[in-house]
C-alpha cells in the first residue's frame, strides 16, 4: 500500500453542490475537488474527515457502519434537506483509529450516532459522486488547541499507510460577518501568510501554524477557528511532507480569497 498524501480543503457554503447559482460561483473550487482522486497513489481503501462542522469535548471517531445525514444549515432551499450521500462507514477503522489516538494519549471515544455534516458530504459528493468509497469522520475538540490538533494528525499518521486519506474539510477564510468587499483586504494578507509558513521547513511551519494567531488579521479573518482548526491536523498527519497549494479563488462572494492544500 503506498502512502497517502492529506489534504485541507475549503468545502465551500452550505449544501453549494445543489444550488446552481452558488454552483457556479464555485466552479473552481468543483474542479478542484474533481481532480483530487487523481492525485491519489492508488483508490482510498477509506476516507478521514475532520470537519469544521463537528467538535466535541473529547476526540471523537464516528463508528457506524451507515453514518445518517446531519443538514447542519439553515435558510436553503428544501431540497437541500432532502440530500443523502449513501457512503458505508468504516467501523473497523474507527476501533482502529480510536485505538491509534488513545495510545497518543489523547482522550477519544467512539461515536455510533454522530452523521456525515456538510463539511463531509457536500465536497465529497463532488470528489466521488457514486459514494463509493469508506467515509468516516474524527471530531475537533471545543478548546481548538493547535498543539492538541496537531498531536492529533501525528497519531493518525499511520492510516496514510493504510490506504486512508486524511482530509481537513474547512476554509482558510470564515467570517460569515465580514462578506463581499470588506474581506478583500484581510482574506489576501492572510491567504498570503498561509502559502508562505506552509512553504517553510517542516519545524519552522509547524511553530508558524501553532503560531497562527501572529498572521495578519488573523482574528478577523479566523473570529472562530473551527474552520481552521483541520488544518492542523491534516498537517501533524504530513508533518515532514511538503505543501502544494491545489485550490486558490478570489472575489468569492465579492470579495473572499481562499486556498486548499495537499500535503505529500
Amino acid at each position: 500500500m503506498t502512502r497517502m498524501p492529506t489534504f485541507f480543503i475549503s468545502h465551500g457554503g452550505g449544501p453549494w453542490p445543489w444550488m446552481p447559482d452558488w454552483r457556479a460561483q464555485f466552479a473552481p473550487l468543483e474542479a478542484s475537488l474533481k481532480e483530487m482522486p487523481n492525485q491519489l497513489p492508488e483508490r482510498p481503501s477509506a476516507i478521514l474527515m475532520i470537519s469544521g462542522h463537528w467538535e466535541t469535548d473529547d476526540f471523537a471517531v464516528m463508528s457506524s457502519a451507515n453514518p445518517p445525514m446531519v443538514y447542519d444549515y439553515f435558510g436553503f432551499p428544501p431540497e437541500t434537506y432532502e440530500v443523502t450521500y449513501p457512503a458505508p462507514g468504516a467501523p473497523d477503522l474507527a476501533q482502529h483509529t480510536l485505538d491509534l489516538i488513545t495510545a497518543a494519549g489523547l482522550p477519544a471515544r467512539l461515536d455510533p450516532e454522530i452523521g456525515f455534516d456538510h463539511g463531509t458530504f457536500a465536497p465529497l459528493a463532488v470528489m466521488y459522486p457514486e459514494a463509493d468509497v469508506p467515509v468516516f469522520q474524527v471530531s475537533m475538540r471545543h478548546n481548538y488547541d493547535p498543539v492538541q490538533h496537531m498531536a492529533l494528525g501525528r497519531a493518525l499518521a499511520p492510516l496514510r499507510d493504510q490506504g486512508v486519506v486524511i482530509i481537513g474539510s474547512g476554509l482558510s477564510y470564515h467570517n460569515l460577518r465580514l462578506m463581499n468587499e470588506t474581506a478583500r483586504e484581510p482574506s489576501e494578507a492572510f491567504d498570503g501568510w498561509l502559502n508562505t509558513a506552509l512553504a517553510l521547513p517542516a519545524e519552522d511551519r509547524t511553530k508558524a501554524l501553532e503560531n497562527w494567531e501572529q498572521a495578519p488579521h488573523a482574528r478577523t479573518c479566523h473570529a472562530k477557528e473551527d474552520h481552521f482548526v483541520p488544518l492542523f491536523t491534516a498537517l501533524g498527519a504530513a508533518e515532514n511532507d511538503p505543501a502544494t497549494r491545489i485550490y486558490h479563488q478570489k472575489d468569492i462572494f465579492g470579495g473572499v480569497t481562499a486556498s486548499g492544500f495537499r500535503f505529500g
